[in-house]
């Protein structure tokens, strides 16, 4: 019977064996995943790297497997505060991810032409529990070049999400990214930078500030090894992640090939809602944004209510906007007609109030009775009008 400690020894041991696996292949394929639901990770890897595999495995695992480290990744992780997120753990995200691995994603199954599924684990740098930041995220997106408007309405967004106890997800890059996050920041929320590249390399460097402030009270994570630099197909990974990490994804300005559209592709590939935030008709930074609303079926997004509905439980939304409170705000028809047939100076009889308002006399008289207690009109020498402060200050009961 093993003890406690032993049981520390097989988990640091499954953990070291995720590490080595997410790293020995570029991407995580159809045969990796495989390997490991036939024989368990720690076995996956002693056949890897004796070779023992499928041969489209072992071409693909072919140049790393006697390079990778498993226990020198987790070191170098750690030396950065960050640990790696396997499944099993409390907190994986296995219904987010799992969708993932949908056989349309294969692109021939099982066998065929190697295709990214599921990340073998997470690399976690920050104090955010996964498990709540995760179960309740909204990716905000947009491009490196945003227009002071984007940054306005990211800003107004990415707060507005974390009031209402959402986490917000993006990918740390320049621009609408690094607004988002900042946002979240200072509203005291939780945000989440998803990297291209390993967590030990912050990236971009100009953003090295901002992602420190968001692992230290989010999360830097990355399906990418550490000490793994960015390239461009490692920011389109990365764009998958992000969408399949999120319950909904909101590109807030995006040109006509921004890598922010690539994002919403898999968020609906994923079947997770899409937003867009509409721009002026006549800005680059917003067609692709208008191209999403009218050729891909993205909900117009222009407030956080907007994306509450998109993220939210079932039936969750906020409050719909009403506009300044009005003194008429309630008012029947009738009483509405007659206030605005009285005359502010002056009188007039409740006859020739009656007929400018189309109201039948006996109806008229009435409303001007109620209207008067409630201090709206007033009854002068000359007749009827409304009181010295145009009855528009004052809330009339309606009938």
């Amino acid at each position: 019977m093993m003890d406690d400690r032993d049981d520390m020894v097989v988990a640091q041991e499954v953990r070291r064996a995720y590490a080595y696996l997410g790293a020995v292949t570029e991407r995580p394929t159809a045969q990796l995943w495989d390997l490991v639901d036939e024989v368990g990770p720690i076995e996956a890897c002693d056949r890897i790297r004796a070779a023992r595999v499928p041969e489209a495995l072992a071409e693909q695992s072919a140049s790393r497997r006697d390079r990778v480290d498993g226990a020198a990744l987790m070191a170098a992780a750690g030396e950065v505060g960050a640990h790696l997120l396997v499944p099993g753990d409390p907190g994986w995200p296995a219904h987010a991810l799992e969708p993932l691995d949908r056989p349309r994603w294969r692109r021939g199954g099982r066998g065929g032409v190697a295709t990214a599924l599921r990340p073998l684990g997470l690399w976690w740098r920050g104090t955010a529990d996964p498990a709540l930041s995760l179960g309740r995220s909204v990716a905000v997106v947009g491009t490196r070049a945003p227009t002071p408007y984007g940054r306005a309405v990211t800003a107004d967004l990415a707060a507005g999400v974390c009031a209402e106890g959402f986490a917000v997800v993006s990918g740390g890059a320049f621009g609408i990214d690094a607004a988002a996050h900042r946002a979240a920041l200072g509203a005291g929320g939780c945000t989440i930078a998803v990297l291209a590249g390993g967590v030990d390399r912050l990236y971009p460097r100009g953003n090295d500030g901002m992602l420190r402030a968001v692992a230290e009270s989010g999360a830097v994570i990355s399906a990418q090894a550490p000490g793994t630099g960015v390239t461009r197909y490692r920011f389109l990974d990365r764009n998958r992640l992000i969408a399949a990490l999120s319950r909904a994804t909101v590109v807030v300005e995006a040109a006509a090939r921004s890598g922010a559209l690539s994002t919403a592709a898999w968020a609906a590939a994923l079947d997770r809602p899409v937003g867009a935030v509409p721009g002026p008709v006549t800005s680059v930074a917003s067609v692709g944004c208008h191209l999403l609303v009218r050729d891909r079926g993205a909900v117009l997004v222009g407030r956080t209510a907007d994306v509450i509905e998109l993220a939210g439980d079932m039936g969750e939304t906020t409050a719909p906007p009403t506009g300044d409170a009005r003194p008429w705000d309630g008012l029947d028809d009738v009483t509405r007609r007659i206030l605005e047939a009285l005359p502010i100076t002056g009188g007039a009889a409740p006859a020739e109030i009656a007929a400018s308002a189309g109201t039948a006399p006996t109806t008229t008289r009435a409303v001007l009775g109620r209207l008067l207690s409630t201090g709206a009109v007033v009854r002068g020498p000359e007749g009827w009008r409304r009181s010295g402060d145009g009855g528009l200050q004052l809330t009339i009961p309606a009938t």
